[in-house]
């Protein structure tokens, strides 16, 4: 059913991926259901959670809530793939996405839909809108890249909204993104197969190649987790994180040469992991050069195909089954992987 606020018709799913962090998703959860413009449904993602993640959704008593469980960890690219493609075959006008470590303020949608509603009102249709994220001791986090769009008259256009607190974007992340329907359909889903780091970049880099997106400052979350800041072989430490890098590396690689004219972003950055091989060999970390040079290596031949909205389940590169709440019976499957 659609819910009304003000001028506000749409049909809005949340969606939130969570992988064993059952507290957070908790706080997650309560602040969805927290917001001034209730969601029409909820949509959790559980990426194989190894913790008791599945007892805490089927006890907790969300309404309109649908948990689908994969059967292994396809990590955040296809977590985001398989949140996106069920809120659209759901019927949503509007996907509103989010790990499982965002807190949204209580107006944190209200205002993203005040901002779609005076774009559109100026007949601009945004790609997507997106919150401002801070880390808990308040320092901005997740940030944007500004949109490199001139005016008519040759100018940036980025301080037209400004007065709104609306700033276009082009590269994002997907912390608190708000993604119409249509953007959806004209584009399909971030690209599963790139796994970790780097699929919300390559998707709204895809989604801005005509007209940007608008970070609203109104909109706030919370990111937690976040103080490590950017990602950075080099200074990493936490070895579950470290096997990862190879992938973000892979990614970054694959998203320069994709969108980058002339080849000059993926230049700079095989310059700099160039740099950053001679840094690591110097420290004795050989460990790491591996990683570094799997990442590079893959990334010569990675050119993931893009899948359209209405693609079948049956494509993920996992198994989904759908979690029965609110009854003894754990779950009821709704695709098998063969």
């Amino acid at each position: 059913m659609f819910r009304e606020q003000g001028l506000h018709m749409y049909k809005i799913f949340a969606v939130i991926l969570t992988y064993s962090r059952k507290d957070l998703l908790k706080r997650c959860l309560d602040a969805v259901y927290s917001q001034t413009r209730p969601c029409d449904g909820v949509i959790v993602i559980d990426n194989a959670s190894q913790d008791e993640t599945q007892q805490l959704l089927m006890q907790a008593g969300y309404p309109d809530l649908d948990v689908y469980v994969l059967s292994r960890n396809i990590g955040a690219s296809g977590g985001f793939n398989a949140g996106f493609r069920l809120a659209y075959q759901s019927g949503a006008d509007l996907v509103w996405v989010m790990d499982d470590d965002v807190i949204p303020e209580v107006g944190a949608l209200k205002h993203l839909l005040d901002a779609d509603e005076r774009l559109r009102r100026q007949g601009i249709e945004p790609p997507f809108l997106l919150s401002s994220a801070f880390t808990e001791k308040g320092d901005a986090t997740n940030t944007p890249a500004l949109s490199p769009y001139r005016n008519r008259i040759g100018y940036p256009g980025w301080p037209e909204l400004l007065e709104h607190g609306i700033v276009p974007v082009r590269r994002a992340t997907f912390v608190s993104i708000l993604v119409p329907r249509s953007t959806l359909a004209e584009y399909g889903l971030p690209l599963a197969p790139m796994f970790i780091w780097g699929e919300d970049t390559e998707y709204t880099l895809r989604v801005t190649q005509d007209r940007p997106g608008f970070l609203v400052g109104a909109s706030k979350v919370l990111h937690l987790r976040q103080e490590s800041g950017p990602i950075e072989l080099l200074s990493e430490m936490n070895p579950e994180r470290l096997k990862y890098h190879r992938h973000f590396i892979r990614n970054k690689l694959f998203i320069a040469r994709k969108y980058q004219r002339h080849y000059r972003r993926f230049i700079f950055e095989v310059y700099e992991d160039v740099r950053l091989l001679f840094k690591l060999l110097r420290k004795g970390e050989f460990h790491k050069v591996a990683i570094l040079v799997q990442g590079v290596a893959q990334s010569l031949s990675f050119s993931p195909l893009i899948e359209p909205a209405d693609a079948p389940v049956e494509t993920l590169p996992a198994s989904i089954h759908k979690l029965e709440l609110g009854s003894r019976v754990s779950s009821k499957a709704v695709m098998s992987k063969a």
